[in-house]
């Protein structure tokens, strides 16, 4: 995913969408055709592991025992304790409502990375798709804020198992 997000930004470097660009430092590629080379190169390592994450979730059923039921009263209470510091970490196999619901955007917005990326990739190919993205240009400032949840989510994830190190355990074997 690394590849992907560092090589993205020397992408949006080349065209920017907002007033400001990524540092170089920051960057993969060294120019704008060898960030392609890069991007397309992990795009196809990402997505089959994606594909093959989502179809095994939902065979198994892991998806729907793992992040459902969500309600908005237990989301709310969860996230109201989870603010305060009081958001129990006995059972680290059971996600709360806030895990439950980060974890399931996090996947839905990986498939719209996904598919806005189809869009900025492959804009004749699928028409359809670039329609109900609302065009080119918008399928691109779909691409960006759906990578910046993405980035945003792994700071959070890192600054948590700062928080409490004993989670780093459970999330690398994923119970």
């Amino acid at each position: 995913m690394a590849g992907m997000v560092f090589s993205g930004w020397r992408i949006y470097n080349a065209s920017p969408l907002f007033p400001f660009s990524f540092p170089s430092s920051l960057t993969l590629g060294g120019w704008l055709g060898g960030a392609l080379q890069w991007h397309f190169a992990m795009m196809w390592v990402l997505g089959i592991n994606g594909l093959i994450y989502c179809t095994l979730g939902v065979v198994t059923g892991r998806f729907a025992r793992t992040f459902f039921p969500i309600s908005v009263k237990g989301l709310l209470k969860d996230m109201s304790l989870a603010l305060r510091g009081k958001l129990q970490h006995a059972d680290l196999s059971h996600y709360n409502m806030v895990q439950k619901l980060a974890y399931l955007l996090a996947i839905l917005t990986g498939v719209m990375l996904v598919l806005s990326g189809l869009v900025i990739w492959k804009s004749v190919q699928f028409p359809l798709l670039r329609e109900l993205f609302g065009g080119y240009d918008t399928a691109r400032y779909i691409h960006f804020f759906c990578m910046s949840f993405i980035v945003a989510f792994v700071v959070i994830h890192l600054l948590m198992v700062l928080l409490v190190p004993k989670t780093l355990l459970a999330m690398l074997r994923g119970r």
